[in-house]
């Protein structure tokens, strides 16, 4: 079986969502949030195992640009500057059909580790 390939990436007007179609008919609308708090970077991945960071106060950011990288992925820059994300069209295909799970995932790291999604001023 092939993978899914895609026919369309579109940035929403106001930049929040990143829309994606695939060659097997698939659409998938995917937040700008959780684009940057799942990017495949080593910024939120780590450098190796267990070395993954859970990144708040995302809750507003902005897609600012999508760059075709080869023919197999799109480099998606935000507005709070991280731009070192390859998203793979595997990985964007996944996050359509995973994207609540895995966000639901964040969103419990978040609550464990005292975070929020929202900016907040730094501690005095």
């Amino acid at each position: 079986m092939t993978e899914p390939w895609p026919t369309e990436l579109r940035v929403s007007k106001d930049r929040q969502h990143l829309l994606v179609s695939f060659d097997d008919g698939r659409r998938f609308d995917l937040p700008a949030e959780m684009l940057r708090v799942l990017s495949p970077s080593a910024e939120v991945q780590g450098h190796g195992p267990g070395q993954k960071l859970t990144v708040p106060g995302k809750r507003n950011v902005a897609i600012i640009g999508a760059t075709p990288t080869g023919n197999y992925a799109v480099r998606i820059g935000f507005d709070d500057m991280h731009d070192t994300g390859i998203f793979t069209w595997k990985y964007l295909y996944e996050l359509g059909e995973r994207g609540a799970e895995l966000f639901a995932d964040y969103e419990r790291e978040l609550s464990e580790k005292g975070m929020s999604r929202d900016h907040s001023e730094k501690p005095r």
